[in-house]
């Protein structure tokens, strides 16, 4: 394969997980509350269905040995890629609103590049800087004023808080854990994470998984826990990292742009959420932030220049 056709193939792959991960956002609030569903119950929906579907797929796929000291790390980056990640946005979803958990989820770029200065020593120039400032004023908008209208659009305070809790979880995983995504297959990688997350969330899930009245669901409500194990999650999981070797981190981050627009899209549509004034100068705040910061240079294209 060429690189264009690995380019292509990376941007295809990016639009297909990142318009799936803004789909999951109102799939998820259409399901939080019926008989008995919880966010949290459906975090450890995705969590043990993700495992059991990468498991069964370990067996088709290609054998690889992963020594113990790297199942040690995939334990560790399933806490942050996984745990903390689905846990704190599941619940965050389910106590915000979708188009503020949405376009929270744009700041992972920025987390990233941040935390990217401590793991990998990337430099913090002014125009990154000035980034981070403008990205944070849009999501510190979205938490104040989703708190100032928590009656009216479902969003609050500690929801919009989770779920940015969970982009830093993220961003986590994607600087300090950058061999294992390097290293292993995604079926390796995430049958091991995904494990280990489940029997991590067992205790603190299971007792609203058992309170859902199962005999009640709906078979749409089947159909959207189904899209969200086997679509939102499997699926994207199985995705990101392959285009995240075809495509730099820079332009693969372009594509958090997806989520909140997909988001946004479906939830106004649905009649889920509404779009004012205060959101629409959130969502620019934390898109203008995004660009700005994707657009500074890396260290090794300043080491380049020099």
């Amino acid at each position: 394969m060429s690189f264009n056709e690995k380019s292509y193939t990376g941007h295809l792959l990016m639009v297909v997980a990142y318009t799936v991960f803004g789909l999951n956002i109102p799939a998820v609030k259409s399901i939080i509350g019926v008989v008995g569903i919880t966010g949290l119950s459906v975090t450890f929906y995705r969590m043990a269905g993700a495992a059991v579907l990468f498991w069964i797929a370990s067996i088709f796929a290609k054998k690889q040995h992963v020594p113990l000291r790297d199942i040690g790390m995939m334990f560790i980056a399933s806490l942050f890629c996984i745990f903390l990640n689905q846990m704190p946005f599941i619940v965050g979803v389910s106590l915000t609103s979708a188009i503020d958990a949405g376009v929270i989820t744009t700041i992972g770029p920025m987390l990233t590049m941040v935390l990217a200065a401590l793991f990998l020593r990337e430099p913090i120039t002014w125009i990154k800087a000035g980034g981070v400032a403008v990205g944070a004023a849009g999501a510190l908008l979205l938490i104040l004023g989703g708190g100032a209208a928590a009656g009216r659009g479902g969003a609050s305070v500690t929801g919009d808080l989770l779920c940015v809790a969970s982009c830093m979880s993220f961003a986590i995983y994607l600087t300090a854990f950058k061999r294992l995504f390097t290293t292993y297959s995604p079926v390796t990688l995430m049958k091991w994470m995904f494990l280990f997350a489940a029997v991590l969330s067992f205790p603190v899930c299971w007792g609203d998984v058992a309170a859902v009245d199962y005999a009640s669901l709906g078979w749409k409500v089947w159909a959207t826990i189904a899209f969200i194990v086997g679509g939102a999650t499997f699926l994207t999981f199985f995705l990101l990292p392959i285009g995240q070797r075809y495509l730099r981190p820079t332009v693969l981050s372009m594509y958090n742009y997806l989520q909140p627009t997909v988001a946004a899209v479906v939830a106004v549509v649905a009649g889920m959420d509404t779009f004012g004034p205060t959101k629409g100068l959130a969502t620019l705040l934390v898109f203008v932030g995004v660009w700005i910061v994707t657009r500074s240079k890396s260290r090794a294209q300043i080491e380049g220049g020099r």
